[in-house]
């Protein structure tokens, strides 16, 4: 089919991955994946317009995200400089370098150093994918004079009524577990990251699989991220040199010397009484005096 998800990413020669406003762990995580699946065969970028918080720090790739879309336009800034004090903007080429030349006024003095600001702006993408929301109100970017894709896709668990979007949305209970069936579609590699990312992803958006809308699918689907090398978060094993000495039940106690009051000798504690572990007697009066 012409626009089959899998049509459109192999078409596509640029690519915008769009998180909406105030996004979810789940949202920013399935956009991850989907970022870190197509970004080894296409120039991929991902854009979120609402800063990361602290939470979204265990997933892979978040150090990626930008808060612009794009980096096709340069712009040069002359901060704290009027303007009206350059007498003329020229440029040339010399052994292939660029020069642009900033010719002041007769008694005005040309920009300092620390008044060039450069930033970017502008995209090349031609295909926008947008994670999550509702609307399209949940993607300010969208309104933006710089982005003029010839397609736009929306991925979530419900569609954005957009007659202009082409929807790739499916009813269920995490946005993760659809972009998991689309990257398998595409037939892009499922790493250890990528998977990672939609395993969490899929906890967070199904509360852990406590969501009425999970089903076999889910499950299946979790099994298959962990055996691709998904890790799953706080699941890690707790080490029993965690625990200061004699605080767990049947082990021995050490308490070492201390040289700065005068204590030489160690005290050991092989075996704690029996009473230790049997459980507290509670005595109930039958009156009060």
């Amino acid at each position: 089919m012409e626009n089959s998800f899998g049509n459109i990413i192999s078409e596509a020669k640029s690519i915008l991955i769009l998180l909406p406003q105030n996004p979810s762990f789940d949202q920013v995580a399935a956009g991850l994946s989907l970022y870190l699946a197509v970004r080894p065969a296409k120039e991929t970028t991902v854009s979120s317009s609402t800063p990361m918080v602290v939470e979204f720090n265990r997933l892979v790739g978040v150090n990626e995200i930008r808060s612009d879309f794009g980096d096709k336009n340069l712009t040069i800034k002359f901060k704290d400089y009027k303007a009206d004090q350059i007498e003329k903007v020229s440029y040339d080429i010399e052994s292939g370098e660029f020069r642009l030349t900033i010719v002041p006024k007769i008694g005005q003095l040309a920009p300092k150093e620390n008044q060039v600001n450069m930033s970017y702006s502008g995209t090349s993408a031609d295909t926008v994918i947008l994670i999550g929301g509702v609307k399209k109100e949940d993607f300010p970017a969208l309104s933006s004079k710089d982005l003029k894709p010839t397609k736009v896709l929306h991925i979530g668990t419900q569609s954005v009524g957009a007659s202009d979007i082409l929807d790739f949305s499916a009813h269920g209970p995490a946005i993760s577990q659809v972009v998991a069936g689309l990257i398998r579609e595409i037939g892009a590699q499922m790493d250890g990251d990528i998977a990672t990312n939609l395993l969490t992803g899929l906890e967070d958006g199904t509360q852990n699989f406590a969501h009425p809308l999970v089903n076999a699918d889910t499950f299946l689907l979790a099994a298959d991220l962990m055996k691709a090398g998904g890790r799953r978060a706080g699941t890690g094993r707790i080490d029993r040199t965690s625990f200061p000495a004699g605080s767990i039940p049947g082990e021995s106690l050490n308490v070492k010397s201390n040289e700065e009051i005068g204590a030489v000798e160690d005290v050991e504690i092989e075996n704690a009484p029996q009473s230790w572990f049997e459980a507290p007697q509670i005595y109930k009066g039958t009156s009060v005096s």
